[in-house]
């Protein structure tokens, strides 16, 4: 017996973002998939009904909506998520949402993995940051526990004004009350690699060159073009086989079914750090001129797969 009647769309996109993806959708329109578009701004559920609006779900929901919009969908998404779930839809993604919403959780899975990452400390007062940095050589960044597009990321020169900060309260603080404080690595080259997969497998790899320390590095088109965004230099690499490797473990580890994960070189001793991992990938802007392809075509092709499977199992 069939959870979802004939007559529902295939697919139905989850997001936040008015314009990020209209890349996807176009894909979609490319290859003829029946889908609808949710937007989670005045959506609202039925704990005791509300079943999914399609066959499969697909969550887009990004970290950074809390920047865009205070009553932001971030916990509201693992909710309605959870509730579909519960009722036997596939909702593609929405695995990757536990280590999406948390940098802590995020640099305890590379530390178990035996992977390395900055070396950071986890608060959840301000008074107990300066306490917190003891021991990190200087200077140090504190980040918010969920972030986005870089937001908030402060970096502190000294003991002295680390504790200044924190004792009027000015550190960055994540939405969940959590703070990372964490060893500023300069990055050789003034590059990061940024990692896309899918299906827990290497998809491509690309360099984000920016101007100066900049943290905001997001290579999608809609972030491009936002008010402030720095330039960045994108170019199409691909890492060392145990640095895939590496990605592969924390994309499957991680439950990010479509995801990037980031790493730098520190220039002091030229090893690989790796310092995020996001459960949102857009793909990068231009992906045919940068990368000959474009990823949302093999998203595409991965998502109709998942829906035939789904058609199966009902049948």
């Amino acid at each position: 017996m069939s959870a979802h009647p004939s007559s529902l769309p295939d697919l139905a996109v989850v997001y936040e973002h008015p314009q990020w993806f209209e890349p996807l959708f176009e894909a979609l329109d490319r290859h003829g998939v029946s889908y609808v578009k949710v937007p989670l701004a005045g959506h609202v559920f039925d704990p005791a009904g509300s079943p999914a609006p399609a066959r499969v779900v697909f969550s887009r929901v990004a970290m950074s909506s809390f920047l865009r919009e205070p009553e932001h969908p971030i916990f509201y998404a693992q909710s309605l998520f959870a509730h579909w779930e519960g009722q036997g839809t596939r909702v593609v993604n929405a695995s990757a949402l536990d280590i999406d919403t948390s940098k802590a959780r995020q640099m305890s899975l590379i530390a178990r993995l035996g992977l390395t990452g900055p070396a950071t400390r986890v608060a959840h007062r301000q008074a107990d940051i300066p306490k917190a940095a003891e021991g990190l050589r200087y200077p140090v960044l504190v980040k918010a526990d969920i972030g986005g597009a870089g937001a908030g990321i402060t970096r502190y020169e000294t003991p002295e004004k680390l504790a200044e900060a924190a004792g009027e309260k000015w550190c960055p603080v994540g939405v969940n009350g959590i703070s990372l404080v964490q060893e500023y690595a300069p990055r050789r080259g003034g590059r990061i690699t940024r990692v896309e997969t899918l299906n827990g497998r290497y998809l491509y790899a690309i360099d984000i060159e920016s101007p100066g320390d900049a943290f905001d590095l997001c290579p999608a088109d809609a972030c491009l073009v936002r008010p402030g965004a720095p330039t960045l230099t994108m170019t199409k690499t691909t890492p060392p086989a145990e640095i895939i490797d590496a990605v592969e473990r924390l994309a499957v580890a991680g439950g990010l079914e479509v995801g990037g994960i980031e790493y730098l070189i520190d220039d002091r001793d030229g090893s690989a750090l790796f310092y995020d991992i996001n459960g949102l990938s857009n793909f990068v802007a231009k992906p045919m001129e940068i990368l000959g392809f474009d990823p949302h075509d093999n998203l595409v092709d991965w998502l109709v797969g998942i829906i035939d499977q789904e058609k199966k199992a009902a049948a």
